[in-house]
């Protein structure tokens, strides 16, 4: 049975050839490590690290920042747990969109127990912002706005550029997350005004799990306290902690494995148009969405959760089976089908209750640069038998 992947919202497959090369040959010819060897094979490596960070702010269009600004760590989830943990003190009020991903708001609970207060900006039940309402939420003591670019979910896009001209009218500071999109739409950190940008590398970057990071503004430094401290290989005559980048936030060995693989990713995604490859990717959503309106027009058996179109979304789409348990649907697409997906409520309970799938969550397709549609009909096949609807598509 042929396995076909349509879980790229969760990790990107598969990955450049030049990725597992570029990690292979560190672990097997040099796998020296960084800001601490005196010898060229250690400052060639700290070298294609230091190309990786700017790599990133071109990526992010951080004209304004500097190597230094781009701060590595195991994952966005760290990253968050970073700025908000090390941001926010007790009295501090923070908004957020009721569509968030746990990654934010698990720390945003933990902190409430230090005094942090949070409001969620409203979202309507296909998961579109209702910004004008933020305004209301304001408080003196509203000091940040922290929220994904887009969801997880079902793929609504915010209005980042909106957000951050309304987090500039206020005085607010601005955390985008950008999980769901980093190499898959524009980002752009001085159009969008944003303070501190999160990212994943191994999703729509298309580099090793295990690497992650933030890019921040050299103004907002001061104001976190490091979660992590520890050896950085420089300063090492005091105790104290660095109060200079990017070591004040990169304590520890780094993942070189996993950086050097990004930076081969992010080489292969530079030579590729990202305007051509998002186009794919919402060519086959389109296809995707209107092949479950074609299946079950009337929905009695099959639910598209979030918007029914392409307008303000990335490449994910989620589903409801009505008649059959979405466990066993995803089960039966795997075992029977040798189709991947992820069903449940994918760590972000607050979106699905705004979409209105929680508890039961969704059954969720995404979609990459390698996918085709003969691999999406392939799937919605797969959903007709399941669902025991009739195909009229006329293919």
């Amino acid at each position: 049975m042929n396995k076909i992947y349509l879980d790229q919202a969760s990790t990107s497959f598969p990955k450049a050839p030049s990725v597992a090369d570029a990690v292979y040959h560190y672990l097997s010819k040099a796998p020296v490590n960084v800001n601490r060897g005196t010898y060229q094979d250690a400052y060639d490596t700290e070298e294609q690290i230091f190309e990786t960070r700017e790599q990133l702010l071109k990526l992010f269009h951080f004209s304004s920042g500097k190597g230094k600004n781009v701060i590595f760590t195991p994952n966005i989830t760290t990253s968050l747990n970073v700025l908000l943990k090390g941001l926010l003190k007790p009295g501090d009020h923070v908004l957020v969109t009721s569509m968030e991903h746990n990654a934010v708001m698990r720390p945003l609970v933990q902190l409430t127990g230090q005094g942090v207060i949070f409001d969620r900006i409203p979202c309507t039940s296909d998961g579109s912002l209702l910004l004008e309402q933020a305004k209301k939420l304001l408080t003196p003591r509203t000091r940040l706005l922290v929220c994904l670019h887009a969801s997880n979910v079902c793929g609504t896009i915010m209005p980042a550029r909106e957000i951050g001209q309304f987090c500039r009218e206020h005085g607010l500071l601005f955390i985008l997350d950008t999980a769901q999109t980093a190499g898959t739409i524009p980002v752009d950190m001085e159009d969008f005004q944003i303070s501190a940008l999160a990212f994943t590398g191994h999703k729509g970057l298309r580099g090793p799990q295990g690497t992650g990071g933030f890019l921040i503004r050299s103004e907002l430094v001061s104001q976190i306290d490091p979660l992590l401290s520890g050896g950085t290989g420089s300063a090492s005559h005091t105790e104290e902690v660095p109060d200079f980048l990017p070591d004040r936030f990169e304590p520890g060995t780094p993942n070189i494995p996993g950086i050097l693989g990004l930076h081969a990713a992010l080489e292969d995604l530079s030579r590729t148009s990202m305007e051509e490859t998002f186009q794919h990717e919402m060519m086959l959503t389109s296809y995707f969405i209107q092949g479950i309106l074609d299946l079950d027009p009337a929905e009695k058996h099959l639910r598209i959760i979030g918007k029914k179109d392409t307008a303000g979304r990335c490449p994910v789409v989620s589903v409801q089976t009505l008649d059959t348990d979405i466990a066993l649907a995803a089960f039966e697409l795997d075992n029977t089908y040798g189709i991947m997906t992820r069903v449940g409520l994918h760590c972000a309970p607050s979106a699905h209750k705004t979409l209105g799938t929680y508890p039961t969550g969704t059954i969720r397709f995404s979609f990459g640069p390698e996918n085709t549609v003969s691999e999406l009909d392939q799937a919605l096949d797969a959903l007709a038998h399941i669902t025991e609807t009739q195909s009229k598509r006329g293919r």
